[in-house]
């Protein structure tokens, strides 16, 4: 069972910003910038490309929405997409709010509060559509 799994199933908390019954979306806690967030099929696959295409473009779409509301809540001139997977066996979008380049770069990190976790969160959920 990936970590991603855990914090599906609320074994492990997060900070989540979308949700639906195929997907959830929750904010990195190690990101690279400030509203740095994940997008995660519920269904647990290893690889993006193993995902059924139909899982793919409902993934697709679902990140677009997160992305969206990512972009109303966090200041950038735009939001940054990756698809690495190699940290966590359980597929994952990065939708990282970007500034320059070293935003996507995932050796550049911010620290944030739990405080300002919690009050992104809600901010980033609240422009969800």
């Amino acid at each position: 069972m990936s970590i991603f799994t855990k914090i599906i199933t609320g074994e492990i908390p997060s900070y989540k910003v979308a949700e639906d019954s195929n997907f959830i979306a929750f904010l990195d806690i190690n990101p690279n910038a400030k509203g740095h967030t994940l997008v995660v099929p519920k269904k647990e696959e290893n690889k993006i490309f193993d995902l059924s295409l139909e899982e793919y473009k409902n993934l697709m779409v679902f990140s677009y929405r997160v992305a969206k509301a990512l972009e109303k809540a966090v200041p950038c001139q735009r939001i940054g997409m990756s698809v690495i997977g190699l940290e966590v066996p359980h597929v994952h979008v990065h939708l990282v709010p970007t500034n320059k380049m070293v935003d996507m770069q995932f050796t550049h990190k911010v620290k944030l509060t739990s405080d300002e976790f919690v009050v992104l969160a809600e901010k980033i959920s609240r422009n969800f559509e």
